[in-house]
């Protein structure tokens, strides 16, 4: 794929077996954002499966991309939130957990790159 430090790469096929392969190969890269469309449930789910994967490098890099899909029903609203998650991760803001008054958790384990 040819990522680099200025690539982001978010997972939206809701299938693991798609998902996970993307995101285990994003992870290998230098890409700044790795990210996957789901919910709480799916991304917990998630984080289990690549613990026990056997490529364990930067695992808390990925992101529930846009906060827990569960919250953001809308597909728009859901873009404008992997794309504001996106540019801060690249900018180095750091989300707070919740945000009122939705209290959406925007980062769900989402790590911010230190400069």
């Amino acid at each position: 794929m040819n990522l680099d430090a200025h690539s982001a790469v978010v997972a939206v096929t809701h299938d693991p077996k798609l998902d996970d392969a993307a995101l285990l190969e994003a992870l290998k890269s230098p890409a700044f954002y790795v990210g996957a469309l789901g919910s709480q449930k799916n991304n917990d789910a998630r984080r289990k499966r690549l613990a026990d994967s056997t490529w364990p490098p930067r695992r808390s890099r990925v992101c529930a991309a846009g906060g827990p899909e569960d919250r953001l029903q809308d597909p728009p609203e859901i873009a404008v939130a992997i794309l504001a998650e996106m540019t801060a991760v690249r900018r180095g803001v750091q989300i707070p957990e919740t945000i009122e008054p939705a209290k959406v958790n925007v980062t769900a384990g989402c790590e911010v790159p230190q400069n």
